[in-house]
């Protein structure tokens, strides 16, 4: 397992104890359940509702095919889902990659080996398929 892996599985939580009347705060690591858990964007919506879907640009599919394939690279520790609307269909698919909170747009197996490897593997992030917090409107 890669290094940066063994840190993404812990969070460090901020605890309050009383000691004597005395509030202290300490940060404790926690175990995740996951070390890496993935949601692409299955939302569907008609073929001609203005801000498109997910669905309607294959995602059902290439999350599917995201599992099978993480599964045949025995990757351990991660979880693979299906999520309703992620709000960025303009952009999609879509996907979002936690615990770091990174999100992608994708448009075919090769892009989801690439992610697979490159981020999921090696805790490398995929430039030309990051989606910015700036890019597309807030709903």
């Amino acid at each position: 397992m890669p290094e940066w892996r063994s840190v993404a599985s812990k969070r460090n939580i901020k605890i309050s104890t009383d000691a004597d009347g005395d509030t202290e705060n300490q940060y404790v690591s926690e175990e995740l359940f996951y070390d890496i858990h993935i949601f692409c964007c299955t939302n569907e919506r008609p073929e001609t509702h203005k801000r498109g879907s997910c669905v309607v640009k294959g995602s059902r599919e290439l999350c599917d095919y995201m599992c099978r394939r993480s599964m045949a690279m025995g990757l351990n520790g991660i979880r693979i889902n299906h999520a309703g609307c992620l709000n960025r269909c303009e952009l999609g698919p879509t996907m979002v990659i936690y615990p770091e909170g990174v999100w992608y747009t994708y448009t075919n197996e090769a892009d989801i080996d690439e992610i697979l490897k490159s981020h999921v593997m090696n805790g490398r992030r995929v430039k030309r398929l990051l989606l910015q917090p700036d890019q597309g409107p807030r709903h």
